[in-house]
């Protein structure tokens, strides 16, 4: 399609609603004709599972927030390059709110990134995070669990085919057995099981659930246990279920910044990835455990993943700060006066300038899309090849090269 990039961006920022909806129309119809297709990731992980696959690559799924179709044709690039059956492309629900990227758009410039750079198959869109709020989930449970049901429906209405449902936020440490700290969590995630079952339409959706929220206590295998029992003893057996699990480990989103801008190190607990993940595979047959918070980990880490048999890895703040680092100066410049200004009540009373910009700076994202969009070629060549190097260096150390066939064997 030759004029993919000015119907892509139409269907982003055109300000007549009938010209966007069916420039959306047209990039969904086009796609489908290529063989590109919005894609569950299920039966491949639930063939980890039974065995069937062995799990030696780590699927990375990528939070694309900033310069999205972009980042998506260097991901299509490198798929085809090295042969890549699974990259998931993702956004949580709070990135929705603060990229400017609802379901539907999102989708849709994933497929146009697909369409630019003639990728065709299985392509895998993700609901990242679709957390709950332990206080408004306090406060009323049914109308917290309303806004994500809410959500779930919009994203699968756009083609996310995978749903990471996070009732950890509602995991409670103060009881005193392990069944009755995650019951609120197994019990949510029943419930929206079931939704999502009750909704799709093709195909089975890709649900992971998580045991562990992210930032505090590690997993052990006693929570996956008390988790997965409870889970499976109240959801109705003819039911599909979940198909990993994310676990905490000792990292956070984003990384912590430092006084001086460098980023903390974490201690990276891989036993936890082994065993939770070991267990999750031989005793309840799903694809394994997912890491969470781990693009501002060093390189020489992520080797480890698919030697530790992580079945998924979320990937986003790398990516948010190759663009924030190689972005014109005087853009920049712009965007941190806008943060300034507008994220001044978020500013903690220890942090320094450097630490408040580095943890606020995703605020502006939305704001600020159009103006990353419409870079000149110029502009963007810095930013895109340090995006490529990255994404080339962590595709490998995932070992996901070459990995097409099998994946496409099962989706």
């Amino acid at each position: 399609m030759s004029n993919i990039d000015s119907l892509i961006h139409a269907a982003v920022f055109s300000d007549d609603p009938i010209f966007k909806k069916n420039s959306r129309s047209q990039i969904r119809k086009e796609a489908k004709n290529l063989g590109i297709n919005l894609s569950s990731i299920y039966d491949y992980y639930m063939a980890i599972g039974a065995d069937k696959i062995p799990p030696t690559s780590t699927a990375p799924a990528i939070n694309v927030r900033m310069m999205t179709y972009d980042t998506a044709r260097v991901i299509f690039r490198l798929m085809l390059k090295h042969n890549i059956g699974a990259v998931i492309f993702e956004i949580a629900r709070t990135e929705i709110e603060y990229t400017h990227q609802r379901p539907d758009e999102y989708a849709v410039v994933v497929l146009a990134a697909a369409i630019k750079e003639d990728y065709k198959g299985p392509v895998f869109v993700q609901g990242d995070h679709f957390q709950f709020s332990a206080k408004k989930y306090k406060e009323d449970p049914k109308a917290e669990t309303d806004k994500i049901k809410a959500l779930i429906k919009e994203s699968i209405e756009a083609g996310f085919l995978n749903i990471d449902i996070d009732a950890s936020t509602l995991v409670d440490h103060s009881k005193t057995s392990i069944d009755e700290q995650q019951k609120e969590n197994y019990k949510v995630t029943i419930d929206l099981t079931n939704y999502i079952r009750s909704i799709e339409k093709k195909g089975t959706v890709s649900i992971g659930a998580e045991i562990g929220h992210i930032g505090e206590t590690n997993s052990t295998t006693e929570d996956l246990d008390a988790f997965m029992q409870g889970y499976l003893k109240e959801l109705d057996s003819k039911v599909k279920g979940i198909s990993k699990v994310s676990v905490q480990t000792g990292t956070s989103h984003g990384g912590i910044p430092l006084p001086d801008g460098k980023i903390a190190n974490v201690k990276l607990d891989f036993s936890v990835l082994k065993n939770v993940g070991n267990l999750a595979r031989e005793t309840y047959h799903i694809g394994g455990v997912v890491q969470h918070g781990a693009s501002t980990l060093p390189n020489e880490l992520f080797g480890q993943f698919p030697k530790n048999k992580t079945v998924e890895i979320h990937l986003a703040t790398g990516f948010q700060n190759i663009v924030y680092g190689n972005i014109p100066e005087a853009i920049r410049q712009e965007i941190y006066q806008w943060v300034e200004e507008n994220c001044k009540e978020e500013w903690e009373k220890d942090w320094n300038r450097e630490q408040f910009i580095y943890k606020c700076r995703k605020k502006a994202i939305g704001v600020f899309k159009q103006k990353l969009w419409e870079l000149s070629d110029e502009d963007k060549k810095p930013i895109v090849n340090a995006l490529e190097k990255q994404l080339e260096f962590l595709f490998e150390k995932l070992n996901v090269f070459n990995t097409r066939g099998t994946v496409e064997a099962y989706v």
